[in-house]
């Protein structure tokens, strides 16, 4: 799933070598921390966060398919 984010964060941004993913677990949770740079944020994070909002939609949806849950969380 990791690489799921990455692969995705990577095709977004202009500068696809400062992706980074690291994953934490909360509660039941796993939290799937996004890291790009400063200037790609938008890019990401996409208007009114429609971007992040699909991101975050199909990571869930994955997750969910072996019984799990799982989120993304962009960090700046």
């Amino acid at each position: 799933m990791k690489e799921l984010v990455e692969l995705m964060a990577k095709t977004l941004v202009a500068d696809p070598d400062t992706v980074s993913v690291s994953e934490t677990i909360e509660e039941d949770v796993t939290v799937y921390e996004l890291r790009v740079a400063e200037s790609d944020l938008g890019r990401v994070i996409g208007r009114e966060g429609k971007i992040a909002k699909a991101m975050r939609l199909i990571v869930r949806s994955a997750a969910a398919r072996m019984d799990q849950k799982a989120t993304v969380r962009i960090i700046d």
